[in-house]
């Protein structure tokens, strides 16, 4: 499954170790997609009562989530959103490249009842055959995510084993293989709570046809999304702001 992307050009993202702001609803209803996802402290429940609080308080916005680890899916996580989304963190360690990847498949090819539950005939390592469909469902909503974390003194940097930034030129040849060699839906620059300005937005940008271009990091007003999107991404992430300052995350909004 994949979203449809005409139309969205803002994310909340929403990290569940972190408490939801009052009045959610009023925040959500202004956003064009939620991603639920974070590197600290985030765990199969509390990522499930946040998808969970999402749809409750934004029924008709599309949700996307962003795993760090095959621990935090559960089949009901799966069924709750729309899309799960694996990064491959292209400066980062190689857990982070294809062993996410790898790790989630290898949780699918092997059936574990953590992730599809255990009300499926599983035989050993063998799911049956009326069982498949299940495997066939939860497979379709993931896809992968090209990812540079360019912030190196963050939270995501240290997790994913990211020591160096990217140069421009790398961002342009990352974004390149996502879409050429990768095939994958979407390419993300993040820069972590710091605002990385347009210069690898639109050094990304120039090398992207069909993959969806995603900007993350410091996006704190209206300037700041107004200058990312102009530089050619297709949607800015705003994430401090939602849970830290409501009327600071009103301001991201685009016009």
């Amino acid at each position: 499954m994949h979203l449809d992307w005409s139309g969205i050009d803002h994310v909340t993202k929403v990290d569940p170790e972190k408490p939801m702001p009052a009045d959610p609803a009023s925040l959500l209803a202004a956003t064009d997609l939620v991603m639920v996802g974070g590197s600290d402290g985030v765990t199969e429940s509390n990522t499930l009562e946040t998808i969970e609080a999402v749809r409750d308080a934004a029924p008709d916005v599309p949700i996307f989530q962003e795993p760090y680890d095959a621990a935090q899916v559960t089949k009901a996580t799966v069924d709750a959103v729309d899309v799960l989304s694996v990064p491959a963190v292209y400066n980062g360690d190689l857990d982070h490249f294809v062993g996410k990847h790898l790790s989630m498949f290898g949780e699918l090819a092997n059936k574990p009842s953590s992730l599809l539950g255990t009300s499926l005939p599983v035989v050993g390592n063998v799911i049956e055959s009326k069982g498949e469909a299940v495997v066939a469902e939860l497979a379709e909503k993931i896809v992968g995510e090209g990812y540079v974390i360019q912030h190196v003194d963050s939270e995501a940097a240290r997790t994913a084993g990211v020591s160096t930034p990217f140069s421009t030129a790398d961002v342009a040849g990352a974004a390149l293989a996502t879409e050429a060699f990768y095939d994958f839906p979407i390419f993300y620059v993040e820069y972590s709570g710091t605002y990385g300005g347009p210069e690898d937005v639109a050094a990304a940008a120039n090398q992207l046809e069909e993959t969806v271009l995603l900007y993350g990091g410091g996006i704190d007003s209206r300037e700041k999304a107004d200058e990312i999107l102009e530089a050619g991404a297709d949607a800015i992430v705003v994430g401090d702001c939602f849970h830290d300052d409501r009327e600071k995350f009103r301001e991201t909004i685009p016009g």
